[in-house]
């Protein structure tokens, strides 16, 4: 449609200024054929144009036929087809010619379908594009149930289409309307239906247990059939125009606030089709007696995921990782996740730990409980590597050190200094100083270390040099020295 100062500008320039119908388009900006019809609808009776010969004229009869024995057969296919048969001109021109001649299916009339108050609803998803959250970009869909009698609108924005977000919808929706309504109808989506064939049609099992638990039938529409739902279909483009279009949020839950916020308002306030004279809300009064009322228990909508624990204890949900206690590695746990919080359990009700939930990638959410066991376990299975250590290299180090925790002294540092002389001096010289240290009840560090440089003093030794070793599987072997008499005694019986 164009303008009615275009049209009187269009009548001007043809009456008065004797232009042409092309070049009137051209100036103004039109298509000859809205320029024609400005001048038909005055009266004005335009000469017919007589097509000029075209090259492609021979070649219709064949054509005409092929389409009609084959109406989807391609233009390409043709043109190598007339091509064979003698056609000498372009791909283009013809693949013009072949618009022109193609059947063309019969438009379709559709009878307005009408519902009873509270007999059906429609669901579908809606895509709006990528929301980003710290360093990933999330799909954001919003899920939107429509009552096809009063046209009542839920809308709930997901950062995902998985059949958590699926469940979750539906039931918070049915919370919002306050009740249920008989036939839900969908399209022919993997939420919904797992597999068709003809009208042979197998639902997701979740899809089923959430009808049974809410006593609602779930009814895919026909294939290729929109405008059995055209009801959610027009919904979610009036979301799009009145609602998301130049929105300004900071997050998927101001989002939704701002949805909620609008669907009890401007949306329920529009004008109902069937009567202009009342609203959105109106009709919903009269509609909500007439839906199924809602079960003592809502369904449960928590994502249960089973994930396994390597040998670091953390689990890993939806691309980020969640920290366990140390003792929960090597084994399966499941994950039960709601939109806020990640529960970690181990079998059916003992819960290992809780996280709030992220939505970003590649973070480590941990629990600093977790993280301080693990570094107790660590140091603990420390102390007890080195206490092994010494106990093989210098036996009288067990009575020693139990001396000094009856003393009230530490364990962990006293082993350490001890590990510390072990390396520097040898497992034979720290045994002979402790020796001498528990016989004359000097019981110290500072007394073991004092007799070791005494003795290397009188044998007339440097002061050790003490070689610190990178942590590997052969920095704590203990090296018990022999007697080198066993080399001589092997010399003497190869001797001949």
């Amino acid at each position: 449609m164009i303008s009615k100062e275009a049209e009187a500008e269009v009548l001007r320039l043809y009456h008065a200024e004797k232009w042409r119908i092309g070049t009137i388009a051209a100036q103004l900006g039109l298509h000859h054929t809205t320029v024609q019809r400005v001048l038909r609808q005055t009266g004005v009776e335009l000469k017919m144009v007589v097509p000029r010969p075209s090259m492609a004229d021979p070649f219709v009869p064949f054509l005409v036929q092929q389409l009609e024995k084959y109406p989807g057969l391609c233009a390409s296919r043709l043109f190598e087809m007339v091509r064979e048969r003698g056609y000498p001109g372009g791909a283009d021109h013809f693949r013009r010619v072949v618009s022109r001649h193609r059947p063309r299916k019969p438009a379709e009339a559709f009878q307005r379908l009408k519902t009873l108050p509270g007999d059906q609803g429609q669901v579908d998803w809606a895509y709006f594009g990528k929301h980003p959250v710290g360093r990933a970009e999330r799909p954001l869909w919003a899920f939107v149930m429509v009552l096809s009698f009063s046209r009542k609108v839920f809308l709930r924005f997901f950062l995902g289409s998985s059949m958590p977000f699926f469940i979750r919808g539906h039931v918070e929706a049915f919370s919002f309307f306050g009740g249920i309504p008989r036939v839900l109808l969908y399209d022919n989506l993997k939420s919904a239906v797992l597999e068709r064939q003809g009208d042979a049609i197998r639902f997701n099992p979740k899809l089923l247990e959430l009808a049974a638990h809410y006593h609602f039938e779930a009814r895919p529409v026909a294939v290729a059939r929109g405008n059995e739902k055209g009801r959610v279909e027009r919904a979610i483009r009036y979301v799009r125009d009145a609602f998301f279009a130049a929105r300004k949020y900071t997050d998927v839950a101001d989002l939704n606030r701002q949805a909620d916020h609008w669907s009890q308002g401007a949306s329920a306030d529009r004008k109902w089709i069937e009567d202009k004279s009342r609203t959105v809300r109106d009709a919903f009064d009269d509609e909500r007696g007439r839906l199924l009322p809602l079960p003592v228990e809502p369904f449960p909508v928590h994502e249960r995921v089973e994930v396994e624990i390597g040998k670091t204890p953390y689990a890993r949900f939806d691309l980020n990782d969640y920290s366990v206690p140390h003792d929960r590695t090597q084994r399966s746990l499941t994950v039960l996740a709601d939109l806020q919080t990640v529960r970690i359990v181990d079998g059916q009700s003992d819960v290992v730990a809780v996280h709030p939930r992220s939505w970003d990638r590649g973070q480590q959410l941990e629990v600093a409980e977790h993280l301080a066991r693990l570094a107790a376990e660590k140091r603990r299975a420390r102390e007890h590597r080195g206490l092994d250590r010494l106990a093989k290299a210098a036996p009288s180090s067990q009575a020693f050190l139990r001396c000094l925790v009856d003393r009230g002294q530490n364990l962990g540092s006293n082993t350490s200094r001890l590990l510390q002389l072990l390396d520097a001096h040898g497992a034979d010289a720290l045994e002979d100083a402790l020796v001498e240290v528990l016989e004359r009840d000097t019981i110290h560090i500072g007394a073991v270390r004092q007799v070791l440089d005494r003795r290397r003093s009188e044998r007339g030794l440097p002061p050790p040099v003490s070689i610190s070793l990178s942590p590997s599987e052969h920095r704590d072997l203990v090296i018990t020295p022999h007697s080198l008499s066993t080399y001589d005694s092997l010399k003497k019986e190869t001797t001949p």
